[in-house]
């Protein structure tokens, strides 16, 4: 009797990962007479009868810093952004970059804004030699910016930069 339930179990078991993996491979394959081959996409690249699906068209690093660059060099130039979020000090890390649509360049990365202040702390110094120079980052806001470029002529689509990482203020920057 439990041997018969064990093995209908088995069996349930067995179809049910034929079932998920047959969709798993619906949705990442095409036919190639259904595929659309894009300019970065050849058919010497993908000779089988399948083609995989791609989300994204491919976007350098070199494309990438730069359009970093052109998104920094506009936060720091903006004057509602500098009185909002403070000066850009530094850009901190790149989240992620990549093309979404063709001709577009999408970066995401965090930055450090400064808004007033020295920043430098008041330990003091033992036996009594003063104030330290230490930079201690008073007033400093680490935002996540979000941004689009044309990758062509380099020009700013859309720049947000995320407080609290989204859940807080937001600042859109009119372009």
């Amino acid at each position: 009797m439990r041997a018969g339930i064990l093995f209908r179990s088995a069996v349930a078991l067995l179809q049910l990962c034929v079932v998920i993996t047959s969709l798993a491979k619906a949705f990442t394959t095409i036919p190639i007479s259904n595929a659309r081959v894009c300019n970065h996409q050849s058919m010497t690249q993908c000779p089988s009868k399948v083609a995989t699906t791609r989300l994204m068209a491919q976007c350098s690093e070199k494309e990438a810093s730069s359009a970093i660059d052109k998104v920094v060099s506009a936060l720091r130039k903006d004057k509602d952004a500098n009185k909002e979020l403070g000066r850009l000090a530094k850009t901190n890390n790149v989240l992620g970059f990549g093309m979404p649509r063709p001709g577009v360049i999408a970066v995401r990365f965090n930055a450090s804004f400064q808004k007033g202040g020295k920043g430098n702390s008041s330990i003091p110094l033992p036996f009594g030699l003063g104030q330290s120079e230490k930079k201690e980052g008073r007033g400093t806001m680490v935002g996540q910016v979000k941004a689009s470029v044309d990758a062509k002529t380099g020009k700013l689509l859309e720049v947000s930069v995320f407080r609290d990482l989204g859940y807080g203020r937001s600042f859109n920057m009119k372009v």
